[in-house]
């Protein structure tokens, strides 16, 4: 580990000790091993994190490329190879996906992350966030000062709001909680759509011991959401289902609605910068890449010269520019629940339109051509 530059005690402080923390972390250490990195956590772990427990394969190879132990990461994680859709008018499909995906709590899988980046030589260490303060020659984190912050600390970012951006423009809110498989799900992931207050989901995640993460989402409008009407969501598209424990709600900044990425020292990753799917709520693939782009970002910045900021904001374009243009541009339409029942019929009559889905749903995919030739509207 390198010295930190004068006046400041770190050259990068990584706020938030998640998948996009750990991620950003681990790039600088691969990037710029000289640099002195701190990563800070107002919890200690191992700790739960509410969310869909699913991790899709290119989760694992964006870790495997930042040289985490992906072997050790997923050990005793449930590997599942068959995907459930169900659009809002009722059309099905159920395919075994190209790629098998890991289910695993994040109690465990974010503890693991944070041991991995300790075995890199970084500090991590329990602190809660409360101030941020650009100043003349980096930034001021409370008492801790840096060259650069990488917010990583979810959707309720205290590195956002101390900073001053601004909010996320489309939030959705869920709940999610444990409860045995369906017999009829048993062995798949499987999500569920629902045209009333569209758009709304459920999903039924299995863990590999008899039980399944489950759970209920819903754009945020005018409508007030209770957890009262999370719960009746959750058990009105997927009926039989027993009594949940562990419920747990949490909000969901959609990437159709993230801010633009500034100029500056303090950068956001992850739930911070509002990078959620829209369609699937899914969000540690987009941690790990944006936590690793905003790693290497500030790394670059501080061993050649440039700004953070323009450097993180043309990263982010070069590698998942198409792709949120895609979901930006799909979410626009989204009032259309037809517009999904068309994908899944699509995805039901051929292999290749389902991997379409399943990428452009649990990662980086795009409307292929042969996806959307395959979109038929009816009525």
């Amino acid at each position: 580990m390198g010295r930190p530059a004068p006046h400041a005690d770190y050259d990068v402080i990584v706020v938030g000790a998640g998948p996009a923390g750990c991620a950003a972390a681990a790039a600088l250490a691969q990037e710029a091993p000289q640099l002195s990195v701190l990563v800070v956590d107002r919890a200690d772990f191992p700790r739960d994190k509410p969310c869909g427990d699913g991790i899709a394969h290119e989760v694992t190879q964006v870790l495997s490329d930042l040289d985490f132990d992906v072997e050790r990461v997923f050990d005793g994680a449930a590997e599942i190879g068959e995907l459930a859709l169900r659009s809002p008018s009722g059309v099905q499909v159920r395919r075994q996906m190209r790629h098998r995906v890991h289910v695993a709590p994040r109690r465990i899988f974010d503890a693991r992350l944070v041991d991995e980046v300790r075995r890199c030589g970084i500090e991590v260490r329990r602190h809660s966030a409360r101030t941020v303060e650009v100043t003349a020659d980096g930034v001021r984190l409370d008492s801790l000062r840096a060259r650069v912050v990488i917010g990583a600390d979810g959707a309720e970012s205290v590195v956002r709001r101390a900073a001053a951006r601004p909010r996320p423009g489309r939030v959705a809110l869920a709940i999610r909680g444990y409860a045995p498989e369906l017999p009829e799900l048993a062995g798949a992931q499987y999500i569920t759509m629902t045209d009333r207050h569209w758009p709304a989901y459920a999903w039924s995640f299995p863990i590999g011991d008899g039980r399944a993460n489950v759970g209920y989402g819903e754009l945020l409008g005018d409508r007030p959401l209770s957890r009262a009407d999370l719960i009746a969501g959750m058990h009105g598209l997927m009926p039989g289902l027993a009594t949940p424990s562990d419920l747990r709600a949490h909000r969901l900044p959609l990437s159709s609605g993230r801010p633009p990425i500034p100029d500056g020292p303090v950068l956001l990753a992850g739930d911070a910068q509002s990078m959620i799917n829209p369609f699937t709520g899914e969000g540690i693939f987009y941690a790990v890449v944006s936590g690793e782009l905003a790693g290497r970002a500030a790394a670059q910045a501080l061993t050649g010269g440039g700004n953070p900021g323009l450097l993180y904001r043309a990263a982010t374009c070069r590698r998942l520019g198409r792709h949120l243009r895609h979901t930006s541009a799909l979410a626009r339409l989204g009032g259309w629940p037809a517009l999904v029942d068309a994908g899944l019929r699509a995805g039901r009559a051929d292999q290749r339109a389902f991997d379409d889905l399943v990428r452009f749903g649990l990662a980086d995919g795009l409307l292929t051509p042969r996806l959307l030739s395959r979109l038929r509207f009816r009525g």
